[in-house]
């Protein structure tokens, strides 16, 4: 046991190394790597602490108990009835937990914890940009709900359940397909086989124009300026989006994406047929947003899961509640 705190220090040292090269951009960090790591070293911690440190100060706490017995008989056999041995304050520093088990081991159950929530059931994200205008704003703290598209095995991202069917309308959290580091949320706007058109700000699924209906311009208090806005119907919910007078529909500085070939451009806009297994999604912010018309399609293995919920905006706290 000896070497043990020496060991935990050089592991404890190599994980803050890590996290600290990701803060400062030297390596692109993986998150979920790093939970699952944690989760497995601390819980071999925890095991060895039940099955083999546990018990080795419990003997010890036990002998030295003992042995202040054996004591407390031989003294009395002197005639020695008055006598100041206390053990407790001994047994309990003997069974105190050491710092590199308090740091390891006393961690597990907190990061098993997380572990299980995050990897398989919900993961909360913090709204970086205004693509989302009116849905999202910059600073909601957002739900992703997990297991909706199927439950996928942490780090690989490999389906284990096939969950149900993205819908048009779902709000997703993908990782970003040029940069699988990065997690982006769009709304589906496209399924696979769908042809969709964007010519003109006007959107069209499968030849057919989705519905809209013109609302009060959105005031964005960080722009300081009105944007149209309409609601939307991709699906049974209706959404909010926006538009920004005086940009016209034409897609400037589209990226070479894969399938690309799929796709037609033009002053008016664009138009792209969605390949098998891949999404065409688009911020409701639609003229702030790089999204598909530029970077192409979400493959299905890149979806991480379906936003639901605000759960906190600290400067706003109305903002709390579901959204669509």
């Amino acid at each position: 046991m000896s070497a043990m705190p020496a060991l935990t220090a050089v592991v404890l040292a190599a994980f803050v190394g890590y996290i600290g090269a990701w803060y400062t951009g030297a390596i692109e960090g993986n998150f979920a790597l790093v939970m699952l790591l944690a989760t497995f070293v601390t819980g071999v911690y925890w095991v060895a602490e039940k099955l083999l440190f546990l018990p080795q100060r419990q003997r010890a706490a036990q002998k030295l108990e003992q042995q202040a017995q054996a004591r407390t008989a031989q003294l009395q056999r002197q005639g020695i009835a008055q006598h100041d041995v206390n053990v407790d304050a001994s047994k309990e520093h003997l069974l105190r937990q050491p710092w590199w088990l308090d740091w390891t081991a006393g961690l597990f159950p907190v990061l098993f914890v997380v572990f299980v929530l995050r990897s398989f059931l919900f993961e909360p994200f913090k709204i970086p940009s205004g693509s989302m205008i009116p849905t999202l704003l910059v600073g909601d703290l957002i739900l992703v709900n997990k297991f909706t598209y199927g439950v996928r095995l942490p780090v690989i991202n490999k389906k284990i359940t096939e969950g149900q069917a993205v819908a048009r309308g779902d709000v997703i959290v993908f990782r970003y397909p040029p940069q699988p580091s990065l997690d982006y949320i769009k709304r589906v706007v496209g399924l696979p086989g769908d042809k969709v058109e964007y010519l003109n700000k006007r959107l069209r699924i499968n030849g057919q124009e989705v519905p809209t209906e013109a609302l009060p311009d959105f005031f964005d208090t960080d722009a300081m300026r009105y944007f149209q806005q309409f609601e939307e119907r991709l699906g049974p919910q209706p959404h909010r989006l926006l538009n920004t007078p005086g940009i016209a529909g034409y897609i400037q500085g589209a990226s070479d994406f894969a399938g690309r070939d799929q796709c037609t451009y033009s002053v008016e806009g664009v138009t792209c047929t969605v390949p098998p297994g891949q999404y065409f999604v688009m911020g409701d912010n639609r003229d702030n947003s790089l999204d598909s018309r530029y970077w192409g399609f979400v493959p299905d293995e890149n979806l991480v899961g379906r936003a639901f919920f605000v759960w906190m905006n600290f400067g706003n706290l109305k903002r709390i509640g579901s959204f669509h």
